[in-house]
């Protein structure tokens, strides 16, 4: 593994840190604050090729690998983790569709996606069933030459403006192996949004709850066959994994930046506060911890591009950044000190931003269950 970034990372890096502080910066308190999601930002993205790195180029996508893709997630999520999310669950279709699906389904659902005109959504969990997603009770029921979703989906991320989902449904007995993956598109009669939840963080990216009474799915958007959605699903979700410790990896950053100009600028007893053990050690031990997550980030990424296993690593990847994530911006927070708590500064809505990541692609404590199992099985 090279731990130097290649020409090709560091300019995606580049155009995405610009892209971002120009576009994205200036907007962002004031849209955390009136939930206000702006589809032209994935549009801008995905004119930039930045919205479809990981598929190739043949569905739209820039044909390059996670190592691009984690690159382009870390420079968001350091402005805004709810951009930085999108991005990624736009990308989770793409990717289930790139591996699972037919030759139809990956020339008619990729590129839109991949070209930032559409935008995804990934329906997995439930009321009864999120960290225990075999569980289930949504149904699709053959009818000919289609099936009929039946159930209700819950914190599915940007559920309302999702133009395709794929959306997972029980077409068989209890259990894992009952359950099968389908795309849905929006505006299908039958289907549509519930509640939005109101949340502490990430206000831009609305979390929904999806409704499907009597849905007519046509047959060919079974991904697969019957029964393969759950293995469908933990693909994805092992994806997703690396993705939302790259979000961490940028969150985490932005807010250990926003702590040493604040250490630096701000004075007490005659000189910057960065100058006392006290806040000097919290920014160094910030500063390793972030380090040590961003090689855990990189090997997963970098063992996904070679078609090297990858879940454990992931696992450990997501578990480790987004625990740091959490424990930085909330140093972050108290090297602020009184401002750190207030909305004038960005510390608090980072710290905030931060605490969905351990919860989100499988909670932490879901993590250790399986990286625990893996060291016992």
């Amino acid at each position: 593994m090279d731990f130097q970034e290649n020409t090709m990372q560091s300019e995606l890096r580049d155009l995405t840190r610009k892209f971002a502080q120009k576009e994205i910066l200036p907007l962002v308190e004031q849209d955390e604050h009136d939930e206000r999601f702006r589809p032209e930002i994935i549009r801008k993205l995905g004119e930039l090729g930045l919205t479809g790195i990981p598929v190739p180029e043949e569905y739209g996508g820039a044909g390059l690998g996670y190592q691009e893709y984690i690159a382009t997630i870390e420079e968001l999520a350091a402005v805004s983790v709810s951009y930085a999310i999108s991005v990624a669950v736009t990308g989770l279709p793409q990717v289930i569709l790139n591996l699972f699906g037919n030759e139809a389904q990956k020339k008619k659902y990729i590129p839109k996606l991949a070209q930032g005109e559409a935008i995804g959504a990934f329906g997995l969990s439930e009321a009864s069933s999120g960290s225990d997603a075999g569980s289930m009770r949504t149904t699709a029921r053959r009818e000919g030459d289609s099936y009929i979703l039946n159930g209700t989906k819950l914190w599915i991320t940007q559920g309302d403006i999702a133009e395709t989902l794929i959306v997972m449904a029980r077409t068989g007995g209890p259990g894992p192996k009952g359950v099968s993956a389908f795309i849905v598109e929006k505006g299908m009669p039958g289907f549509s949004c519930g509640k939005r939840e109101k949340k502490m963080g990430c206000s831009i990216s609305h979390t929904m709850e999806l409704i499907f009474q009597n849905v007519r799915v046509p047959a060919a958007n079974l991904i697969g066959s019957e029964g393969d959605g759950f293995k469908v699903a933990m693909t994805a979700l092992d994806s997703g994994r690396v993705t939302i410790g790259a979000s961490a990896l940028g969150v985490a950053r932005g807010a250990l930046e926003v702590a040493i100009r604040h250490a630096r600028e701000r004075e007490q007893f005659g000189k910057p506060i960065a100058e006392f053990q006290g806040v000097s050690f919290m920014l160094a031990d910030m500063a390793v911890a972030l380090d040590a997550a961003r090689l855990l980030v990189q090997r997963a990424a970098w063992l996904k591009d070679n078609g090297l296993p990858f879940s454990t690593q992931a696992a450990m990847a997501k578990l480790f950044a987004t625990d740091m994530a959490m424990k930085v911006t909330t140093d972050a927070v108290q090297v602020l000190g009184g401002s750190g708590y207030t909305q004038d500064f960005p510390a608090e809505r980072y710290m905030r931003e931060a605490k969905v990541l351990q919860i989100v692609e499988g909670t932490n404590q879901i993590q250790r269950l399986i990286l625990g199992r893996s060291l016992t099985s």
